[in-house]
């Protein structure tokens, strides 16, 4: 959800972070041939491995209410994470919904002077300056997935690729069209909140992928990440549109909601791209009878990562397999698109709607 794409390739594996957190192709873990030079090779800032126990860190833990499933998957992906660690004592506030709530959830944190604060805010904007306060008390912030406006209000950014997201189910909908000869295709969207800027980054890399195969959407309405209103907007788009060539759902919880709009309309004309990754989505995908034929990674383990990192600017650590002494300021995470040909390599790691 959120800004919001890489929430990766996908997954968080034993390092800091999981395959496609970083381009893995970037460095390799077999031993260097020696350099035909006198100098020496750089070396990574940290040798020995950054799971080795190190200095103790607490890290406070904000995030929104876990009313859906990729929130909740969030919540518990953080938790788990801070487990593995001796050194790490995990302290949560409660989550919510409520804007004025999580800014005083984080006031707290603040006051009991945590070492590390990790913040997937409600809003980014809103909760700019709370952030902010944090990080001029010297506690450093790891943002989570929607983005703070001001770079001052943290340490290091963490997310997934909300426009690359929107580009990845653009060409996938878009090369099926083209190579099914479609021409002036019905293209529908249903976004999740239509107000952040995650969701815009995800529509405009939808349109610009669109665009190179001469298609455009045809209308587009936002869902609320949820179930309930996930039903509605597809109900009124299917209304709206007697036929369908193609629909792209950002959200795959929201999703639940759009299927069921689909089944009851008793509608198959079309095919459907996801978005997100969830388990439930990949099961539609893997059975072959739903109109649903992909989803495109937003992986929640990126709170894993958060938690991993949060842990080592906590410690004054760089990252191991980094040549930097320094833990980077913004991470993107990679957006994969899941079709049954792929699907059995990441079901297992799916979150549940």
């Amino acid at each position: 959800m959120t800004q919001i794409p890489t929430r990766r390739a996908f997954f968080v594996g034993g390092a800091v972070l999981g395959a496609g957190a970083l381009a893995t192709a970037c460095t390799s873990n077999a031993p260097a041939a020696a350099p035909s030079s006198a100098a020496a090779a750089p070396q990574p800032a940290a040798t020995g491995g950054n799971d080795a126990a190190g200095t103790a860190v607490t890290i406070g833990f904000s995030a929104p209410a876990a009313d859906h499933g990729w929130i909740a998957a969030i919540a518990r992906n953080a938790e788990s994470a801070a487990k593995t660690y001796s050194d790490v004592t995990f302290k949560p506030v409660d989550p919510t919904n409520d804007i004025n709530q999580q800014i005083a959830a984080v006031e707290s944190l603040i006051q009991a002077k945590v070492g590390v604060i990790v913040m997937l805010p409600n809003d980014g904007e809103q909760l700019n300056q709370v952030a902010r306060q944090a990080m001029d008390a010297g506690i450093p912030v790891v943002n989570l997935d929607r983005i703070f406006p001001d770079k001052l209000s943290y340490r290091t950014w963490i997310g997934g690729d909300n426009y690359g997201m929107g580009v990845a189910a653009g060409h996938y909908i878009g090369k099926k069209l083209k190579d099914k000869g479609v021409s002036n295709p019905v293209i529908v969207e249903i976004q999740g909140i239509a107000t952040l800027p995650l969701t815009q980054d995800r529509s405009k890399g939808f349109a610009d992928a669109l665009s190179t195969y001469g298609f455009t959407v045809t209308a587009k309405q936002d869902a609320k990440f949820t179930v309930e209103t996930g039903t509605q907007v597809a109900t009124n788009l299917l209304q709206a549109h007697k036929k369908i060539d193609a629909m792209w759902n950002h959200d795959d919880d929201q999703g639940i909601g759009v299927l069921a709009a689909i089944k009851e309309a008793g509608r198959n004309e079309f095919f459907m791209v996801g978005g997100a990754g969830s388990a439930n989505a990949m099961r539609d995908i893997q059975s072959g009878n739903s109109v649903l034929e992909a989803t495109v990674t937003y992986s929640p383990t990126m709170a894993s990562s958060a938690i991993k990192l949060a842990r080592l600017i906590g410690q004054g650590k760089g990252m191991s397999d980094l040549v930097e002494n320094e833990v980077p300021s913004s991470i993107t995470l990679a957006s994969e698109t899941i079709t049954k040909d792929n699907v059995a390599k990441y079901i297992q790691l799916g979150f549940e709607s």
